[in-house]
């Protein structure tokens, strides 16, 4: 019962390339954003698309398989968890990013 807490699965097309960053430690980062679409039908029974955008950040060997396999465009499926973190800007105000911490990947559509 406890994974299921904090568990996030999105299907959706990548909207940039996927930035991959290499820590001291070795280890890689890879943030990218992912577009998730939802069809329905508005009261005038016109088909209608809603389109939110997820920040997601993977790291250690999903990082790698990313930095290999996935591009702008590309359609993939992920499962992970949210996750929020705080910062604070240059001018002083705290910020707050709410992200996808991605687990595993799904490379989706054709080649």
């Amino acid at each position: 019962m406890s994974t299921i807490k904090n568990h996030v699965q999105l299907i959706g097309n990548v909207g940039q390339e996927p930035t991959i960053t290499n820590l001291e430690s070795g280890k890689k980062v890879a943030r990218f954003s992912l577009a998730t679409n939802e069809h329905y039908k508005n009261g005038k029974g016109e088909k209608q698309t809603d389109t939110n955008w997820h920040t997601v950040v993977a790291w250690g060997k999903t990082a790698e398989i990313i930095e290999k396999f996935v591009t702008k465009g590309k359609e993939v499926g992920i499962t992970g968890k949210l996750k929020t973190r705080s910062y604070t800007t240059n001018d002083g105000n705290e910020r707050y990013v709410t992200e996808v911490e991605a687990t595993e990947i799904l490379l989706l559509g054709s080649k």
